[in-house]
């Protein structure tokens, strides 16, 4: 009997899935969703620290220097006022009346004695030809008289020879005498009202000469007050009248007028030399001198006023101008390597609480400190305390910059 080999039966095991191991989908999904998490991780952070990074703030500053002096002229004192013409005027008229011309503009040259302007003349001129024609009239009286009076002379002495005679009776001689002491009489009236006459003359033509104004002086017109058809009178008369012409300054007499703190009065003397800076050219400095301290305080301000003088005019210079002015002293070498404090911009300081202060950066934040000021010019001031030589200061610092803020120098 042939044995024969019999296939194996299909069974219920050989469908069986295996569950033991997982598809290499699933972990290929894990990674991915790691991923993204780190990812997201790390984004979360680098926004963390981009929020809640300081606020850095460009700046810009420079470096604080020493003060070095050498003996010499050294600033004693800074000050403040104004350029004054010591010689102007508002030129008005002696007599009230109307304008009919005027012969001056703002910014003219006038010299001493010229022509102004003129006032109305009619009536003035009428009172004057009255005045001469009474006065002609005197004079013609005054001839007649002494014509009278020679006469009655001549009969006086006639009758005083006949009175010798005794020829003519004593009643002639009497009435003869009589007739010339009168004549001599009314001759010195005459003469009298002649001068009366005279002097009338003198004051129509007086006021007839004021109605035309003249310059006092030379100088240069700097208002121009009246027109032709107002009224002007030498007072105050109502609110259309006018009181002056036009304002004439005599250029040749300006100086700076300076209100000087009493306390600080004794650095100023006759004769110091001073420098002065206009607000309007803050880079010339312009040599001047103390021409006088006037010898009077100002109660209600605590200040005595000092005249300086300009070395040597220039046509920039115009009144009322503001100045700033330095007065200069000697300083010996002991006392001026003495002084103490550093040099800052002027920009550097600024007020706070109706203090001085300044931002001075140190490791990349800014500290704000009060310093004391000393000497200040157009550009620098003098840092008495506060401040030491070598620091960093920052310069037009901004609005919000803040004590500790972090800070980012740009240089000068």
């Amino acid at each position: 009997m042939i044995a024969t080999m019999s296939t194996p039966q299909p069974s219920l095991d050989g469908l069986r899935i295996e569950r033991s191991a997982k598809p290499e989908t699933a972990k290929s999904s894990r990674r991915v969703v790691l991923a993204l998490l780190a990812v997201a991780l790390v984004a979360g952070v680098v926004v963390a620290v981009w929020l809640t990074r300081p606020n850095v703030v460009a700046v810009r500053t420079v470096v604080a220097r020493a003060v070095t002096n050498a003996a010499g002229e050294h600033t004693v004192l800074n000050a403040s006022g104004y350029v004054t013409a010591r010689r102007a005027a508002t030129v008005s008229s002696k007599v009230t009346g109307k304008v009919t011309e005027v012969l001056v503009e703002e910014g003219m040259k006038v010299a001493e004695g010229q022509i102004l302007a003129r006032l109305d003349d009619t009536n003035v001129k009428a009172s004057l030809a009255l005045a001469r024609a009474q006065s002609t009239s005197a004079t013609a009286a005054l001839e007649e008289i002494r014509v009278r009076l020679k006469e009655a002379e001549q009969e006086l002495q006639r009758q005083t020879d006949l009175q010798k005679s005794r020829v003519a009776p004593v009643s002639d001689y009497d009435h003869a005498f009589a007739a010339a002491a009168a004549f001599r009489a009314r001759l010195a009236q005459q003469q009298a009202d002649v001068a009366v006459a005279e002097n009338n003359v003198a004051v129509w033509q007086q006021q007839f000469d004021d109605t035309v104004i003249h310059a006092p002086f030379a100088g240069i017109v700097t208002s121009k007050n009246a027109q032709p058809g107002e009224m002007i009178s030498p007072m105050s008369a109502g609110g259309f009248t006018r009181t002056g012409i036009c304002t004439i300054v005599d250029m040749e007499s300006r100086e700076v007028e300076i209100d000087v703190n009493e306390s600080y009065i004794n650095r100023v003397e006759p004769g110091q030399p001073v420098e002065c800076t206009l607000d309007a050219y803050p880079d010339w400095k312009i040599p001047c001198r103390v021409i006088a301290i006037i010898p009077t305080a100002d109660r209600n301000k605590s200040t005595v006023k000092v005249r300086v003088g300009f070395d040597k005019l220039d046509p920039r210079i115009l009144p009322e101008m503001s100045v700033k002015v330095a007065f200069r002293g000697t300083v010996t070498a002991a006392g001026a390597a003495a002084r103490p404090g550093v040099l800052v911009p002027k920009a550097a300081v600024q007020q706070r609480d109706g203090h001085d202060s300044v931002l001075v950066v140190q490791s990349g934040r800014v500290e704000r400190r009060a310093v004391t000021v000393g000497d200040a010019n157009a550009t620098e001031s003098l840092l008495l305390a506060g401040v030491s030589a070598g620091e960093r200061v920052v310069v037009d610092a901004p609005k919000e910059l803040t004590d500790g803020a972090t800070v980012k120098e740009i240089g000068p």
